[in-house]
């Protein structure tokens, strides 16, 4: 049995999703595209996991890989 990884509906409730790890809830959270931390009320969670409908798309911000966007006019305007 695979533990489970990535985001599923949040089974406390108190936000849509909440990102899993080797199968335990996390404190990372996410309501609509706004992510966050808030500790679980528990550190297990023994009943089943829901994927979401549709599979988050990650915030551009806090990939890795992700630079930042330049102003193209040097003076920090969005040209």
């Amino acid at each position: 049995m695979t533990e489970a990884e990535g985001w599923y509906i949040d089974p406390f409730g108190r936000h849509e999703l909440r990102w899993f790890s080797d199968g335990r809830p996390t404190a990372l959270v996410r309501d609509g595209q706004t992510d966050g931390h808030d500790q679980p009320p528990a550190q297990t969670w023994d009943g089943p996991v829901q994927e979401p409908a549709e599979a988050p798309v990650m915030n551009e911000a806090l990939r890795a890989d992700a630079e930042p966007e330049q102003p193209t006019d040097g003076v920090g305007h969005y040209g």
